[in-house]
């Protein structure tokens, strides 16, 4: 009988078999919240991009300003537009600041803000 140390060929296989299962479980994990958090971002921009795009500037709390929660593929997902008017019609400091935030199971809220001035 021999006495010598180390691995056998079959205990190697094994072992790396296992590693490679391991890595692409967390290949998968890190690229599914990966889709999410650019998922999140990009529900944010599209509708700041909405507002900014939108010429009827005493319309936008109108059109805009409301919670939306329909989005295929994302249960469970929000999205939150807020508006606030600074100043006044015909007033020099008159602009509005869009809100819009984006939560849903399991990720951090994302918001994103942007500035827009009366024409």
């Amino acid at each position: 009988m021999s006495r010598e140390r180390g691995f056998t060929l079959i205990e190697v296989i094994l072992a790396l078999s296992i590693l490679l299962v391991v890595m692409m479980m967390l290949a998968s994990t890190t690229g599914r919240a990966l889709h999410t958090a650019a998922t999140t971002i990009q529900l944010a921009m599209d509708k700041i991009d909405q507002v900014r795009n939108d010429p009827n500037y005493d319309g936008l709390e109108l059109a805009y300003a409301r919670t939306d929660t329909t989005f295929t593929g994302l249960p469970g997902f929000r999205r939150v537009t807020t508006i606030v008017r600074t100043g006044g019609q015909g007033q020099t400091n008159d602009y509005k600041k869009i809100t819009v935030v984006v939560s849903g199971p399991g990720i951090t809220p994302v918001s994103r803000s942007v500035t827009v001035a009366a024409p």
